[in-house]
């Protein structure tokens, strides 16, 4: 099954390759079409991101349902096949209806990661299940580590060079995945599809019935709520309160993509041993509310450059949450309860871009009452003590495998 793994972690790679090209040049392409100054072409990142979200969570459900009938592999190679089409449309866009419309297709198409994840939960133990996840996170860490540098690469030839490079990779990847991805899906856990369970209010009420999920649920929204201030806002931050290039914006987010791979690639192992999933949880809570602190304050743009790596020792919540969850379902459950977790985690990116980007303008437009661009990390540290407090509250003590 390693061979397996290494697939699939590759396919991550080359995915989050996909999202890091787009990140850094994103704001120039926004201002390209509609003609607006950085504040309007915030506000449309954020209107993309929810419209994004708001597709991908009426049809992770489904994606997840369709995975546990018909097998992880056709479910990742027509989403494959859809996304490089996606960055073709948006490489040629030349009105912001259609760059929005052709995120609503990508968010149909966005069951890339959670049919990942459940192939790796169908083949692993459950003492095993929280470091891989966290070898899913340190894939996308990597991915970003190159996407941005090359998008800000690209992007000095123009702002469509990225979506184009973008298309090309995930082209490459498809054709890939149909040449070595094998199916996981047998007989003995295959689950009939039923279209009750396939949409995202649907199979929400059935994964409540599972002891201890509901209030774990919750506390995934928030933290996902909190944690999507990085992409929501970044490049914005950056040029805003630092002048960053795209080149800058591009390098800093890959200092960020090496540091998330050493932590959920090797570090979250050596905390799960010392701390356990509770301990794990509790700590990238408090250290994420002081990194978002000192970014929502840091003027020096040398020292928020060297610091935003550091930023990054934090992300072990997800890992160890998915770890968890994975733990309370069932064999014929895994491909569900992923794609329900793409749906909460979509929630969160329908509400959280809307709601960062309209703090980031408000606090950076002419009318702003005070400039301080670093206003959305602001409330994602106040969201890290709810957090805490939701998950001291009710979160299971003990999970038996």
């Amino acid at each position: 099954m390693k061979l397996s793994i290494t697939f699939i972690l590759i396919t991550l790679v080359i995915d989050a390759m996909g999202i890091g090209l787009i990140l850094p040049v994103l704001p120039s392409l926004i201002r390209d079409v509609t003609g607006g100054d950085l504040a309007h072409a915030a506000v449309w990142g954020g209107i993309l991101s929810t419209s994004f979200a708001v597709m991908q969570f009426l049809f992770g459900p489904m994606l997840g349902n369709l995975s546990d009938r018909f097998g992880r592999r056709p479910v990742l190679l027509v989403s494959m096949a859809v996304v490089a089409v996606d960055y073709l449309v948006m490489a040629l866009a030349g009105t912001i209806w259609l760059l929005l419309i052709s995120r609503m297709v990508g968010g149909v198409a966005a069951g890339t990661q959670s049919t990942a994840t459940a192939f790796i939960a169908d083949i692993s133990k459950p003492e095993e299940k929280a470091a891989r996840f966290g070898l899913i996170g340190a894939a996308f860490g990597i991915g970003f580590i190159a996407g941005p540098v090359l998008g800000g690469f690209l992007a000095e030839f123009g702002s469509r060079w990225p979506f184009y490079a973008a298309g090309a990779l995930a082209a490459l990847n498809l054709l890939l995945g149909a040449a070595v991805l094998p199916e996981t899906v047998t007989d003995a856990i295959r689950r009939p599809f039923e279209w009750r369970r396939a949409n995202p209010f649907g199979a929400l009420a059935q994964i409540r019935r599972l002891p201890g999920l509901g209030r774990l649920l919750i506390l995934f929204f928030l933290y996902e709520f909190a944690f999507i201030v990085y992409p929501a806002i970044w490049a914005y931050f950056g040029q805003a309160r630092f002048g960053w290039s795209t080149g800058m914006v591009g390098l800093s987010l890959a200092s960020f993509g090496v540091a998330m791979a050493v932590v959920q690639g090797g570090l979250i192992k050596i905390v799960m041993a010392r701390l356990g999933e509770r301990g794990t949880i509790l700590y990238g809570i408090a250290f994420n509310f002081a990194a978002f602190l000192f970014l929502a304050l840091v003027s020096n743009p040398v020292l928020a450059l060297v610091m935003t790596p550091v930023t990054a020792l934090g992300a072990v919540v997800t890992p160890a949450l998915q770890g968890m969850m994975s733990k309370l379902s069932a064999a014929n459950q895994q491909g569900e309860v992923q794609g329900i977790l793409t749906s909460v985690r979509s929630v969160a990116w329908i509400l959280s871009p809307l709601v960062m980007t309209q703090i980031f303008a408000a606090f950076t437009g002419p009318a702003a009452p005070v400039f301080l661009p670093g206003a959305p990390f602001l409330l994602s540290m106040a969201l890290m003590v709810v957090c805490g407090a939701v998950f001291l509250l009710g979160a299971p003590r003990k999970i038996t495998a």
